[in-house]
């Protein structure tokens, strides 16, 4: 396939890139820094772009299969990056008449498994609290791709990990894993990638947990 990723130097971004490669996709990687770039491949181009433009952004996604983002805040300071962004993602790909797209946000954002502990509740809570700009901004951002004409998926972890792929992971689609409390990116990269072609994950909110 023909994929394009946004978010490509951060750190589930290069994950999508590297195994993207890996398993034979023609890759493109959206960034504003190639120099933060560390993965490489005959099949990878390197696409320099203001991601605050759609038009710069056209070529970037015409003609692919489909779009990986893993744009989002870095920390509670740059609450409103995923929003803003992935809004300008959306309007490139309107343009193009590309459909498919997945987007990374949180397990928070979405709804919690009825059967929780008091533990994961409170933690749940905890965190929610301390990071409220962040969450509103990814409730945003889900928003705007709930009013798109994109066939899009939005993948909610829990806490992330640097730890080496797995692939033994839980998914569930609009709602979350029970006691899912970690996961690495490779693992999230992975389940992104795995979800491009699954039609029960198409306009659905899905998360992602050990």
């Amino acid at each position: 396939m023909k994929l394009t990723v946004f978010g490509a130097t951060g750190g589930i971004g290069q994950e999508i890139v590297r195994q993207a490669l890996g398993a034979g996709h023609q890759v493109t990687a959206v960034v504003r820094d190639p120099a933060r770039l560390t993965v490489t491949g005959d099949a990878l181009d390197v696409f320099r772009a203001d991601l605050t433009d759609p038009e710069g952004l056209r070529a970037a996604v015409a003609g692919r299969d489909a779009v990986l983002s893993g744009l989002g805040a870095r920390s509670a300071k740059d609450a409103g990056v995923a929003a803003r962004l992935t809004r300008t993602v959306l309007a490139a790909m309107e343009a193009e008449g590309v459909r498919r797209l997945l987007v990374v946000s949180a397990g928070p954002v979405g709804p919690a498994p009825a059967d929780d502990g008091f533990l994961d509740r409170g933690m749940r809570s905890l965190v929610s609290a301390i990071l409220k700009d962040v969450y509103a901004d990814l409730r945003e951002m889900e928003s705007e791709l709930a009013g798109s004409g994109t066939d899009w998926t939005s993948v909610r972890p829990p806490r992330l990990q640097d730890k080496p792929l797995t692939g033994r992971y839980r998914t569930v689609v609009g709602g979350f894993p029970r006691k899912g409390r970690f996961i690495a990116r490779a693992d999230v990269a992975h389940a992104m990638l795995s979800m491009i072609e699954n039609t029960g994950t198409v306009k659905q909110g899905v998360g992602v947990a050990y």
